[in-house]
């Protein structure tokens, strides 16, 4: 009797290893060759009102609950919709699913349940037949064109307008180029304004803004004169170079991946994640053109204006209410070289803050519900009716 007790405890430990092991193995088999299965992202209904076979017009529909559940807690669904609708001018480089990242930390979820008419503009995934494509493009080409189909389906002429990093920029210049009295409301984040005075990246753009000038004087060489299609950087790139932005949280996600391997929860969410990081698009060359250039070389903003083709976007006829938000730990655009947006654009309602995260964190990272969707849906709420 003495013996069989620790014989039967010893074959529930045994039993119980066992059942571990194999959670743990079927979660990483899981991670590894079914992740496709575990993300989450993407589960908000949207209609295509237009899609030209690479640039889309997507429509997020009322939600039909009565109630959501919003970073964990339940919040009731706005049946009134506020009259000015919300257009989301995502950056190039990212998929979609940054916007709808997870059912209960969803941004155009929880602006719908807000009472908003929630609308989005899907750049596509650019191809090199499409690397001519330059900032004139998506800023007086094809954004002044399907914000008109936003105000033919909505009714409405007045718009807010949604931009993280280079959304922010094609929101901004497009104000600034069109001087359009409708567009109500702006909300820009990360976008740089000041480029060379972002960290350690603005340091090395001033550098290079040396060298530039000193082979524009001696040789007449301008970046420019250069074919597009040499710039055109593939989707791979652009994931390796997100991820490089900060390369120790890049690994110790993963490290944190072996170390959770048992929490199925955290496995799935790290799956999801990686649906975002793992499949960015392509930057056409014209658009690499641009912005390496007039951007961060020449930090043309921090004057007031940028060459957008033949023409310049000043950024005091930019008038509409303004919201620029910039994330306090954001290496690639700081609180600095954001927040010189307040001291060109001729809005008279005007607001700057700094929120907790890094460049992706302050659109869809796990404090940004809390830290700047409320008072982004806040703010909005204020000024849209």
């Amino acid at each position: 009797m003495t013996m069989a007790k620790p014989l039967k405890a010893a074959m529930k430990r045994s039993a119980s290893l066992r059942r571990q092991a194999k959670h743990y193995a079927d979660n990483a088999f899981d991670r590894v060759f079914r992740a496709a299965s575990l993300v989450q992202a993407g589960q908000t209904p949207f209609a295509v009102l237009e899609d030209d076979g690479l640039v889309s017009l997507r429509y997020y529909p009322p939600l039909t609950e009565d109630t959501i559940t919003f970073d964990g807690e339940v919040i009731p669904v706005e049946q009134s919709a506020h009259r000015t609708p919300v257009v989301i001018v995502p950056p190039l480089a990212v998929n979609m699913l940054i916007y709808d990242l997870f059912p209960e930390r969803s941004l155009v979820r929880y602006l719908r349940a807000r009472g908003f008419e929630v609308y989005l503009i899907d750049w596509g995934r650019p191809t090199r037949a499409h690397t001519h494509f330059n900032l004139h493009t998506y800023v007086a080409e094809f954004l002044p064109h399907y914000l008109d189909k936003v105000r033919a389906h909505s009714g409405q002429q007045d718009l807010s307008l949604h931009g993280w990093s280079m959304g922010g920029m094609f929101t901004l210049f497009h104000a600034a180029l069109s001087r359009d009295p409708h567009i109500r409301n702006t909300v820009i984040l990360g976008a740089p304004i000041d480029s060379h005075a972002s960290g350690l990246i603005g340091v090395m753009y001033q550098r290079f803004s040396e060298v530039a000038e000193w082979v524009r004087e001696r040789t007449g060489f301008r970046i420019h004169n250069l074919k597009p299609h040499w710039f055109h950087t593939p989707g791979w790139a652009n994931t390796i170079g997100f991820k490089l932005t900060n390369p120790v949280g890049s690994v110790m996600g993963y490290w944190e991946l072996l170390a959770r391997l048992g929490d199925r929860e955290f496995v799935t969410s790290h799956a999801t994640t990686s649906a975002f990081l793992d499949r960015m698009v392509a930057y056409p060359g014209g658009i690499i053109q641009d912005t390496v250039v007039r951007i961060w070389i020449d930090n043309q903003l921090s004057e007031g204006a940028i060459q957008i083709g033949e023409d310049f976007a000043r950024l005091e006829n930019v008038s509409a209410n303004l919201l620029a938000i910039a994330g306090a730990t954001d290496t690639m655009v700081t609180p600095g070289a954001a927040k010189r947006v307040m001291d060109h654009v001729s809005s008279t309602d005007k607001t700057f803050r700094v929120t907790p995260g890094g460049h992706m964190g302050i659109l869809a990272g796990s404090k940004a519900p809390r830290a700047s969707w409320i008072a982004i849906a806040d703010w909005l709420a204020e000024r849209s009716d």
